[in-house]
């Protein structure tokens, strides 16, 4: 025995709704407008975001104030190829890899 919800649904369909008549440009617009939004909203930023951090990482130099992402504040001591050589106070020195600096936000206060 069929329910009226089954029944109105079942026959309720419009008349070229089951041929394939309709446009795939329409059917396929809203997930379209969905992988635009996102590219512009997310991936753009991020990639501008990891662009500015790989040039910042590869214009390091001596003097440097950086902070690595543990939240260890320092000056470059030496740069080498995939690592710095990371002053942190006194004669305390740390070798940290390049992937783990951030640009110091106080890097115009004093150290």
């Amino acid at each position: 025995m069929m329910t009226n919800f089954a029944y109105l649904f079942l026959m309720g369909q419009p008349a070229g709704a089951g041929t394939g008549q309709s446009n795939p440009l329409v059917t396929f617009l809203p997930l379209i407008l969905v992988f635009v939004v996102f590219y512009f909203f997310m991936i753009r930023p991020q990639m501008k975001k990891q662009k500015e951090a790989t040039n910042f990482r590869s214009s390091l130099k001596r003097g440097d104030k950086v902070v690595t992402t543990g939240g260890i504040y320092g000056r470059v001591y030496e740069v080498k190829d995939h690592y710095i050589i990371m002053e942190v106070g006194g004669d305390v020195k740390l070798k940290v890899d390049m992937n783990a600096l951030l640009k110091d936000p106080s890097a115009d206060d004093k150290f």
